[in-house]
């Protein structure tokens, strides 16, 4: 005899089925390409399911963003759990960035479409709590650890996060993912007190 699923769990199953459908389309079509009619076909679910749980195509767009946002966030934690050496941590950190966006169409969710979709601070704010939210963590061990030169943290992560940034859009255009991070590994090692 099957159980029956709680609404709860009916209502995560739909959320969950919706975010990975809406992945995929945002991917191949982008984000202006993809209707609401699609994403409820794909999905196998009515517009009355898509609307009682995202208000509208660019709440579940978000809901994407921050999906791949915790993902790549979870990937680097795993890769440099914080060691003895943070600038090591970091340069790891760093290469698990870099795997992590090189998951198909995840760099153009994130570095282009997010901005262009949810505007610049909406996406930063979301890049802030989770692969954002590594690196200052990382630079912050840094510091006080007194690996790194004493240098203001926000200005740090700004420019360290645009170069990860840079980087996984260079990878992904083509550019051999050891290029650059031998130039990440290099301007991290740089940083070393």
């Amino acid at each position: 005899m099957q159980e029956r699923r709680t609404n709860r769990e009916r209502s995560e199953s739909t959320t969950t089925a919706l975010i990975a459908v809406a992945r995929q389309l945002f991917v191949e079509r982008g984000y202006a390409e993809t209707g609401t009619p699609d994403l409820v076909a794909a999905a196998g679910v009515t517009r009355g399911a898509l609307y009682h749980h995202f208000a509208d195509k660019r709440a579940l767009f978000r809901a994407v963003v921050v999906t791949e946002s915790q993902a790549v966030a979870e990937a680097v934690e795993r890769a440099a759990p914080g060691g003895i050496d943070p600038v090591a941590d970091l340069i790891v950190g760093g290469e698990a960035y870099l795997d992590a966006m090189a998951a198909p169409g995840r760099s153009r969710l994130l570095l282009i479409e997010a901005p262009a979709v949810l505007g610049m601070a909406e996406a930063e704010a979301i890049d802030a709590q989770h692969a954002g939210r590594t690196l200052r963590e990382g630079i912050e061990a840094a510091l006080s650890a007194g690996a790194i030169r004493p240098l203001p943290i926000a200005a740090l992560v700004t420019l360290l996060g645009a170069t990860f940034d840079r980087a996984a859009l260079a990878v992904s255009e083509g550019t051999p993912r050891s290029d650059c991070m031998a130039v990440l590994a290099a301007v991290l090692n740089g940083l070393r007190s």
